[in-house]
């Protein structure tokens, strides 16, 4: 419980993102300069249980391809806008890596793992977007 009420409190003191903020824009360009596929996006504004604002999802087809793109993520969002990771997860294993940057969580999946997970589903009240891969 501890966990939930500190991902709530955070999440009162930050200012909301659009899909046009630079942070939104930027982890775009760096999943796709890795060539990540079926690019989401679930803009979770609108649902009161949230921990964050935005969800974006992607694929890849390999370890090394989720850690290329994961870590291409993080260097292009501290060069161009200048933040850091609050929280990552999943980089021993390389199925499901998950970034944190507190208004915008990225996951990195393997297709089996997002298959087998469906968070667009779970997240279904969300309005989802599609970025062209």
């Amino acid at each position: 419980m501890e966990q939930i009420a500190a991902l709530s409190a955070r999440k009162k003191n930050v200012t909301r993102l659009t899909r046009n903020s630079k942070l939104f824009k930027t982890i775009l360009k760096a999943i796709h300069d890795k060539k990540g596929e079926h690019i989401v996006s679930l803009d979770l504004r609108k649902i009161d249980e949230a921990v964050a604002d935005f969800f974006i999802i992607c694929e890849a087809t390999s370890g090394p391809q989720v850690r290329a793109i994961a870590d291409n993520v993080e260097d292009l969002v501290k060069q161009e806008c200048g933040e850091y990771v609050y929280h990552h997860e999943g980089r021993q294993n390389l199925q499901w890596v998950l970034l944190d940057f507190v208004n915008i969580v990225v996951h990195v999946m393997n297709p089996e793992t997002r298959k087998f997970y469906k968070l667009e589903e779970m997240w279904s009240d969300a309005m989802l977007q599609e970025h062209q891969d």
